[in-house]
């Protein structure tokens, strides 16, 4: 069963309006430290820097077994996508104020993925909103 991770404090903070499936450029020990376990996506986020997407603050424990060889755990890491895609990403971020935001991390066919999405930050109240929902959707499916 392949492992996944998700950002779960991503859907409480944000509204996810758009995703996209993006390779990672990763390292070695990185590979083998996710594959381990552990990754933390707290204050994750993704920026653009010379026309490129760079996730930057996804912490990746070091490796335990790698020696000098191993990665730096809060390093920049570049992040794939299409030309295209990456055109239209950056038109929402600078013309809507949109950020963009991990949602997942798994391996497919033995690569890393990571599932970004198109994001608006949510208000005070809108997350009292959504927790009351949570909670009479919780309520009913209890009276049943």
């Amino acid at each position: 069963m392949p492992r996944v991770y998700t950002n779960r404090r991503a859907h409480f903070e944000f509204e996810l309006l758009e995703r996209f499936e993006a390779g990672l450029v990763l390292k070695g020990t990185e590979v083998k430290s996710i594959r381990a376990g552990g990754v933390d996506f707290r204050d994750a986020y993704a920026r653009f820097k010379n026309d490129e997407l760079y996730l930057e603050n996804l912490y990746i424990p070091p490796y335990e077994k790698g020696s000098y060889n191993n990665h730096e755990p809060r390093r920049d890491r570049k992040l794939l996508l299409h030309r295209k895609e990456l055109d239209d990403l950056r038109a929402e971020v600078t013309r809507k104020g949109l950020t963009v935001v991990p949602v997942k991390l798994y391996f497919k066919d033995g690569r890393a993925k990571v599932e970004v999405a198109l994001a608006r930050g949510k208000k005070l109240h809108d997350k009292r909103a959504a927790e009351a929902e949570r909670e009479a959707k919780r309520e009913m499916a209890r009276h049943r």
